[in-house]
C-alpha cells in the first residue's frame, strides 16, 4: 500500500495546549553531570500543543495499517528486551557489555514487546515501544506533528512549576512510596516488586497528569526528542563525548522508564537525559508529538 499523504492520521484530540512563555531547560544541580544535565538555561518558546500521552500501540497499530510501515526493529530482525520479559530461556541470548540485563531477542519488535510469542492485544491502550527515531519521525509526518525539541519537552513537563525536579512537584518517589510514575521498586535489576501497580510499562493515560494534563513526563518510558545528543561543557572530556555522540548520531532522549531506580538510574527527573543511536530499540523506548497551536 503506498503510503498515505503526511498528515493524514492527524489527531487533535489527543493533544493539550502548552502555554507559551520562558521555558526552563536543565539544572544547575546535576545528578549525573556526563550526560549533559547542566548548566541550566532559558528559551522563549511560543504557544504549542503536545499529546497528552505517548503514543500507544492502538495509535501506531493505526498508522501501520494505513501505511504499510515497517520498523527498523522489524527490519533488522530483533530489537533489545529486558531480561525478566523475555518469553522463553533467556540464558544463551546476546547481552551488551555493561548492561546484562538486556537480551538480544530475534523477532522482538512493536508487535512481539518480549519477543515471539508476546502480543500487544492486551496493551492496545500502553505506550508503543521497539521505535527507533527514524520510525517516530514516519509516524510523526502521518500524523501531522512532530517530535518536540529538549525545551518544548521539559516547558511541557513541567507544567507550570517553576524549577521543579518532577512533573508534579519534588516530592521524590520510593520502594514505600509515594507512586506518582511508573519506576522501579526494590533492587534493580533483579526484583520489582510492582508496588506503583506495574511490573513494566503501564497504560500511556496512567497516574494523575501534571499541570497541563500531560501523562507520564517522567517514568513509564524514555520518549525521542528532535535533536542531537550534545553536552554542554569546554573539558576535554565532554567534548570526546560529544566526538562519540556525532559519530554515533545520536538523538536525546528524555524522561526515564519503568526500569529507572535511584539507586541505578535516578533518571525520572525533568533535567535528565540520555542519547541513544537513531536506529536503536527497546522494550522501554517511545514518543509523543507536538503540534502547531
Amino acid at each position: 500500500m503506498a503510503p498515505l499523504p503526511l498528515g493524514a492520521g492527524r489527531d487533535e484530540t489527543v493533544t493539550v495546549a502548552i502555554p507559551a512563555g520562558r521555558a526552563e531547560i536543565g539544572t544547575d544541580r546535576p545528578l549525573f553531570p556526563v550526560d549533559g544535565e547542566g548548566p541550566r538555561r532559558f528559551a522563549e518558546l511560543p504557544a504549542y500543543r503536545m499529546d497528552e500521552a505517548a503514543v500507544t500501540n492502538a495509535r501506531f497499530a493505526a498508522f501501520v495499517a494505513a501505511t504499510g510501515y515497517v520498523s527498523e526493529a522489524e527490519e533488522y530482525g530483533w530489537s533489545f528486551v529486558f531480561e525478566r520479559d523475555v518469553v522463553g530461556p533467556a540464558g544463551d541470548l546476546q547481552r551488551p557489555g555493561g548492561a546484562p540485563w538486556w537480551c538480544r531477542v530475534d523477532g522482538a519488535s512493536w508487535r512481539q514487546p518480549a519477543g515471539p510469542g508476546s502480543t500487544i492485544e492486551q496493551r492496545m491502550d500502553h505506550p508503543v515501544v521497539h521505535v527507533s527515531h527514524r520510525d517516530a519521525l514516519a509516524f510523526a509526518g502521518w500524523a501531522g506533528g512532530r517530535l518536540p525539541s529538549e525545551a518544548q519537552w521539559e516547558h511541557a513537563a513541567r507544567g507550570g512549576l517553576q524549577g521543579a525536579l518532577y512533573p508534579w512537584g519534588d516530592d521524590e518517589p520510593g520502594d514505600q512510596g509515594p507512586f506518582p510514575c511508573n519506576i522501579w521498586q526494590g533492587s534493580f535489576p533483579k526484583a520489582d516488586s510492582g508496588a506503583d501497580g506495574h511490573r513494566g510499562t503501564a497504560p500511556a493515560r496512567s497516574f494523575t497528569p501534571n499541570g497541563y494534563g500531560l501523562y507520564n513526563m517522567c517514568g513509564n518510558v524514555w520518549e525521542w526528542c528532535a535533536e542531537p545528543f550534545r553536552v554542554r561543557s569546554l573539558k576535554r572530556a565532554a567534548q570526546q563525548l560529544n566526538r562519540e555522540a556525532a559519530s554515533e548520531r545520536r538523538q536525546v532522549l528524555k524522561g526515564g522508564s519503568f526500569l529507572c531506580h535511584r539507586s541505578y538510574c535516578h533518571r525520572y527527573r525533568i533535567a535528565a537525559r540520555i542519547g541513544s543511536a537513531p536506529d536503536s530499540s527497546t522494550s522501554h523506548m517511545g514518543f509523543r508529538l507536538v503540534h502547531p497551536a
